[in-house]
């Protein structure tokens, strides 16, 4: 799994994902993804290039999400693949993980 960060603006980054969010693919990006969620007040996360999500995956995300939520941040999932979307519906986390197929609702939602 490869995550690319791109500042958008002061205390707002957009983290590009590709690759399996698996047991593999989340230990390549957990440290740095949960350090940038504790340290900028909005993430967009974009799941255009995720092509699995395991239960491992969606703690990755959850904790940042939870990490953010309690400063007072957002954490957004921008176009994640229909199968993602899929297990995020299953599961039942989208009040969490609000997920948007419109950049600049994404952009909206974590105050841009």
């Amino acid at each position: 799994m490869e995550m690319k960060i791109e500042p958008l603006a002061p205390g707002i980054v957009k983290a590009v994902l590709t690759g399996r969010m698996d047991v593999r693919g989340t230990d390549q990006i957990d440290v740095q993804f949960n350090a940038i969620a504790g340290s900028h007040s909005g993430m967009i996360v974009d799941m255009q290039g995720v092509e699995f999500l395991s239960s491992i995956g969606i703690r990755v995300l959850v904790l940042g999400a939870k990490t953010m939520q309690r400063r007072g941040g957002n954490l957004v999932l921008l176009s994640p693949q229909p199968e993602v979307m899929n297990v995020l519906e299953v599961v039942g986390i989208l009040d969490i993980l609000p997920a948007v197929s419109d950049p600049d609702e994404a952009a909206r939602l974590v105050g841009l």
